[in-house]
């Protein structure tokens, strides 16, 4: 069992790291890995197709070849969706190894188990057993999954696998009641087994770092010298069964306020949790698109599309009606190189969207709001 008390509240999670020329940007990276450690943390998160397929190779050069192996934490994901046969398994375990530059992982995940596809390959192909087995050949300290499917869904693996050590879900305060990804369920099950969860999207793909300007003058009124990054983070922190809460950071300002957040660190208090209902409320009646960012619909668009970047622009005109400055940024960025009257309706995105959203008709109101 892990002693959750040993693990860092904040983990590092090398998915959105900052990028320089197209490239990541590795000077920044350094200086970023090096403020984290410094700060008594060593979590590291990573995958095999973040910065599509340079994020493990990255976390070699800024932390593995620059501390000691035995001082920090690395994880990294087997994706379902790269695995055709069995002998796949350890084919990208042992790329994953030569990328990172580690003989063996501390953590080591299925990447986004869900409903469907993704659960039945893992399955299909007898990973949950391989995994068990890595683990007894000193490949994987600990062993887990990250989850985007149904309660439903994680207590039948958990019945069925009771060899999983720990679980990482996506948890923030304004998924805790949303029905689609039944944050607080997910808590609840996880919690009343006893097993630590990992959570990643606290802060929502950045969504709660830069909510409404009413939010954020209701967090200022309670807290005047808190960002609302920090607010999210110790609603999250302030969970029982947290183990390490990831932070997917892009820069060195968001590395230091979320290391203050967790320097001695300070549970929500009643008003505190009272205030969080309240900015949740003030979001909900806001509709949004539930967009993280993750990239995973991106890697796979025949037609090149950014997805994301325009759920973005869309989230902002919606929220703030930003109307001519969003369709101004649309133009001049996003769409340089693919718009969303692009879409030819493959759904290759919504197959791989861990949030279930309904791409083709949002990049159809894309096309309406951004383009005409």
């Amino acid at each position: 069992m892990i002693d959750l008390t040993k693990m860092p509240k904040l983990g590092f999670g090398l998915m959105r790291l900052p990028k320089k020329d197209g490239a990541i940007d590795m000077d920044t990276v350094c200086r970023m890995v090096d403020n984290y450690m410094k700060a008594g943390l060593n979590y590291f998160d990573t995958a095999y197709v973040y910065h599509g397929g340079k994020s493990e190779c990255a976390a070699k050069d800024a932390v593995v070849l620059r501390y000691p192996r035995e001082s920090f934490y690395l994880a990294t994901k087997l994706p379902a969706w790269s695995l055709k046969t069995e002998d796949d398994r350890d084919r990208i375990f042992y790329e994953q190894c030569e990328r990172a530059g580690v003989d063996y992982f501390d953590f080591y995940l299925l990447h986004s188990v869900e409903d469907g596809y993704n659960y039945e390959t893992y399955e299909r192909l007898s990973c949950f057993e391989w995994g068990v087995q890595k683990k007894a050949e000193g490949k994987i300290k600990h062993f887990g999954f990250s989850f985007h499917g149904t309660p439903a869904l994680l207590r039948q693996i958990l019945d069925k696998h009771p060899e999983v050590e720990f679980v990482q879900i996506q948890l923030n305060y304004a998924d805790w009641d949303n029905p689609i990804i039944c944050s607080g369920e997910l808590h609840e099950i996880l919690k009343s087994r006893g097993i630590p969860m990992i959570i990643m999207e606290p802060v929502k793909g950045g969504t709660l770092a830069s909510p409404p300007p009413e939010v954020k003058e209701l967090f200022e009124s309670v807290r005047p010298n808190a960002s609302p990054a920090s607010w999210a983070l110790r609603f999250v922190g302030s969970q029982e069964g947290v183990m390490t809460i990831l932070s997917g950071m892009s820069t060195e300002e968001q590395m230091q306020d979320n290391i203050n957040t967790f320097t001695d660190f300070e549970p929500l208090t009643d008003e505190e949790s009272e205030t969080i209902q309240k900015a949740k409320k003030i979001m909900q009646d806001k509709p949004t698109i539930g967009c993280t960012s993750c990239r995973y619909c991106t890697d796979g668009c025949p037609q090149g599309i950014k997805i994301p970047d325009i759920f973005s622009l869309l989230n902002t005109k919606r929220v703030f009606n930003e109307g001519w400055r969003v369709k101004s940024i649309y133009n001049n960025s996003v769409a340089a190189e693919a718009k969303a009257s692009d879409c030819i309706g493959c759904g290759q995105c919504e197959g791989v969207c861990p949030q279930h959203l309904p791409i083709i008709d949002l990049l159809k109101e894309a096309v309406k709001e951004l383009e005409e």
